[in-house]
Parts: structure tokens; sequence; C-alpha cells
């Protein structure tokens, strides 16, 4: 019998020393109206709580896990680079071999840095772009998240273009008034907005695939129109790749959707499921970066030895073994198109959107472009169908604005027992 009753106790006494309970806003299940599961191990596709429960995994720490958890290859360097000592706050071989397998896979990195999370890497990657063109404002998409810098915790209603306001108590007005926001896919909203702001903007950050309002792909001529008025105007474009690099495709969405940004964020598998994240350019952007130039950024941490060498390892996995991105791929159709049937079967409204290997459930009757689309789906349905799989060992994403990711490690007898499960929820609503 499904219980959480060791884990309701857990999250009581972590309520007492952090924030909420936990020290990440969405590990606290508010939006699904529950308490989370504590999870006490992971190996392969497979997470278990310390109530004894097992659960097939679908979020795989938001994305990182690509091999699956505890993939032994990464686990057995980790094991001899810890007897190493687990930093040095020096330069390593390690951090050269690994910037050479970025660039492999994403060529446009010329040079890159090496940071500790994707906030760092898009914060940075921001400083960049307006120290390199002198100018203050940015551009970022209604419902795309870049992580928790300042600048970027700005709200705005939908609308042609808002002048941001802060999003968070504690963050400037003043900051946060130099980021503009207009929503996702709205490819007139841009062209309106660099046509009275375009001499001004430093840059366009953008999820070429955005995975922070759930799954949104980029509709035709989005990211192109968006390469072409940054060029036109003087401004860099820079892709946050943190979640759909390696997830869209082998060369993340830039090499999918064929677009060459200025700035590339990346995070998530580049450190095998350790803190890392990574941000980088072309050779004239990027050496204006300290030591090499004027435009200041440090980290004690960044490129230490023991996230690196599990980036590496990873890394040299993928790289060794490229028909992984297709298995993920066809794995990811499979589920999906299930999915999508199923809901017809039984007559319920659901939108499966998938790139890649990234995908998510959208409880609605049309395709979601954006965040006021993802703001109208069901939300009630969603944490009817999300509560069912959880109780029956389907471990999805608490929240119907997340993304959900397969790994290599995902069998077709996982998704078939999937598809099983998802057959009675949907038979619930």
């Amino acid at each position: 019998m499904f219980t959480l009753d060791k884990s309701k106790q857990a999250f009581n006494e972590a309520k007492v020393y952090m924030p909420g309970g936990v020290n990440s806003p969405v590990r606290s299940y508010r939006s699904v109206g529950s308490e989370p599961p504590f999870i006490s191990s992971a190996s392969g596709d497979r997470i278990y709580d310390i109530d004894g429960n097992e659960y097939i995994d679908y979020v795989l720490s938001w994305g990182p896990m690509i091999l699956g958890h505890a993939k032994s290859e990464v686990v057995a360097a980790l094991q001899e680079a810890v007897l190493r000592g687990t930093s040095y706050g020096a330069p390593t071989l390690l951090e050269t071999e690994l910037a050479k397998k970025i660039q492999a896979f994403m060529p446009n990195m010329e040079m890159l840095r090496m940071v500790n999370s994707g906030t760092e890497s898009t914060m940075s990657a921001l400083r960049v772009a307006r120290g390199y063109t002198g100018r203050d404002k940015i551009v970022k998409f209604i419902g795309c998240y870049h992580g928790h810098s300042d600048g970027l915790l700005v709200k705005a209603g939908s609308g042609l273009a808002t002048f941001g306001v802060p999003d968070s108590p504690g963050v400037p007005a003043g900051v946060a008034a130099d980021t503009l926001t207009i929503p996702y896919n709205d490819i007139e909203a841009v062209k309106a907005l660099f046509e009275k702001e375009g001499h001004s903007i430093a840059a366009v950050i953008v999820e070429p695939v955005a995975g922070n309002m759930g799954c949104v792909p980029p509709v035709p001529g989005f990211l192109e129109t968006l390469r072409e008025l940054t060029t036109a105007h003087g401004a860099l474009l820079i892709f946050d790749e943190v979640m759909c690099g390696f997830r869209a495709s082998s060369g993340g969405a830039q090499k999918k959707y064929n677009i060459k940004p200025d700035l590339t964020c990346l995070g998530k598998i580049v450190g095998g499921g350790l803190p890392m994240a990574v941000f980088g350019g072309s050779r004239e952007i990027m050496s204006q970066v300290a030591p090499a130039g004027p435009i200041y950024q440090a980290g004690t941490l960044s490129g230490n030895p023991i996230a690196v060498t599990a980036g590496l390892a990873t890394l040299s996995i993928l790289q060794q073994d490229p028909t992984v991105f297709k298995r993920l791929n066809q794995a990811t159709e499979t589920l999906c198109q299930g999915l999508k049937e199923l809901g017809a079967k039984h007559n319920v409204p659901v939108q499966v959107q998938y790139v890649g290997s990234m995908f998510t459930l959208f409880f609605s009757d049309k395709s979601v472009h954006n965040f006021d689309d993802a703001s109208a789906c069901d939300m009630e349905a969603f944490k009817k169908f999300f509560h069912y799989n959880l109780s029956h060992g389907i471990y999805y994403a608490p929240s119907q604005y997340e993304s959900n990711f397969m790994s290599a490690k995902h069998s077709a007898q996982d998704i078939e027992h999937t598809l099983a499960v998802a057959d009675e929820a949907f038979a619930t609503l």
C-alpha cells in the first residue's frame, strides 16, 4: 500500500530548519497540494523514497541524469577523483578536457567559462553582453526562467511589451527596470519592441525550447527573427540551453534549429548531475572576460575537479555512443504518442508536447505556445493525474509548468508500464 508517512514526518522536521522545508521551491509540492516524498537513493531510471516506495523517474534531477542515475562509469570516475582531493582552487588539466568535450558538441562555444549553476551562467552571460555592447537593457520572454538573479526576476502581463517590475521582494525596482518582457513565440511583439528600443538593447535571452512553463517548442520563424533582429540592431542573442542543451539534440536547440547564438548557457548535463554550468560563445566576445578582458567574473569552486570529472565521464559516454540520442528521442516519442492516444481514448483534453527527450502533458484542448496558454490549462486535472501516477510508482515533475525527461535507462517495458498506469489515471478524470 502506498504511503508517505515517513516522508511527511521528515518534511515537518525539515520545515523547522529550512524555509518551506526545502532548498528549492518546486520541491515542496505546494503546486500539487501535497507533501513531497523524501528520496533515499536512485539507480538507473528508478528512485526510492524513505517510505520504501519505488518510482520510474521522469524528472531525473530536473534533466541532468540523461544516462540514468548512478551510471557505473560516472560513479567509478568520481570515486577515483575524490581520493585526489575535492577542490583545489587552482587550474587542472580536467577543465581543458571538459571544455574540448563541450565544444565538440557545440562548436559555437569557441571559448567558455565554467561556473557552478545555471543562475551563475545566465547572470554572467548578461554581464558580458552588457559589457561588450555598452548597453543596459535586456529582453526576456514571459514564462522563460533564467535563474534567480535580480534582473531576471521580473513580471509582466500579456501585451506588446512591459518594462520589468520586481517579481519578488528584495529585488530593487531599478535593477528590474532594464529588463523588457514580451510573450514567448510572439514574432510581432519582438519586431515592435526592437523598432522602439533596439538601440538600447544589449541582449535577448531566451530558452530556445522553453522548459520552465512546460515543454514549449519555438514556432516557425521565432528563433530566426530573434537572430535577424539582434544582428541588425547590434544586440547579442543568448541561448539559455541549461535545460534543452543535449536534450533538444546532441548539440542542443541551436543544432536542431540551425541558429547560431552569440552566447550559450549550459548546465545540468555538463556536470553529470553535480553542481556545474558553463557560458560561452565567440572568441571575440569571451575574450572580454577577466582576466583576458575587463568584464569581471569569478568563482572559487568553478571548474572544481569533482563536478568536472562527472561531466567528463557523462559527455565521454555520449560522445562515444551517438546513437543514444536517437534512442532517447524514439523512446520519448513512443511515450508521448501513447499518452496522446490514451487522452483521446478517455476524451480528456490533453496536449503532449515534446522536443528531443523532454516532454510535458498539458491538460488543454489547444496547443501551448506561451505562458498564457500554459496558465489556461486545467490545473485540477493535472493534480489528479499527477497524484494517481505518483501513488502508482510513476514520478513526474510536480507542476504543470515543468518539463519531464527521458533517460537512456528507460526500457520499452518501463514505457509500457507507464502507459498502463496513465490509462488508469486518465480513466479517473
